[in-house]
């Protein structure tokens, strides 16, 4: 079942196509805790940009690009020139942990009075009142 994922769902990894690419052309720079993998093309042969060397990341599981860590990102967008791997972003004091886009998950968010937390909120100064005659 796998195999058959992998030849026809890109939203699962990446599929055989991109993977024999990517081993073809490109360099396995490194893997992120989330267990994503990033490469490197070896020349700018086919980079939209000369000079810049086109960049992948193979998501592990479902491809989702909220999934990759912003050190990553700035090194997929050509904003760090070295990988986290090389050179790793300091990490300030204030800042959060990365967190994927947890929209669909049992971790999202449900603010009070949602539904998913039993619809109850509490009594506003503004709510409505029924006209009555």
């Amino acid at each position: 079942m796998n195999v058959l994922k992998s030849i026809f769902t890109w939203w699962n990894g990446a599929t055989i196509g991109v993977r024999f690419t990517v081993s073809k052309r490109g360099l396995f720079i490194g893997k992120d805790e989330l267990g994503n993998s990033y490469y490197e093309a070896r020349d700018d042969r086919d980079s939209f940009d000369k000079g810049l060397k086109r960049r992948w990341v193979i998501y592990n599981g479902y491809a989702e690009a909220s999934k990759v860590p912003p050190e990553w990102h700035g090194w997929l967008h050509h904003t760090f020139a070295d990988p986290p791997t090389v050179e790793p972003l300091p990490q300030r004091a204030w800042e959060k942990e990365h967190l994927p886009n947890l929209t669909g998950t049992i971790y999202a968010y449900r603010p009070q009075g949602s539904l998913a937390r039993g619809g109850e909120r509490q009594a506003a100064s503004g709510d409505y009142e029924a006209w009555k005659p």
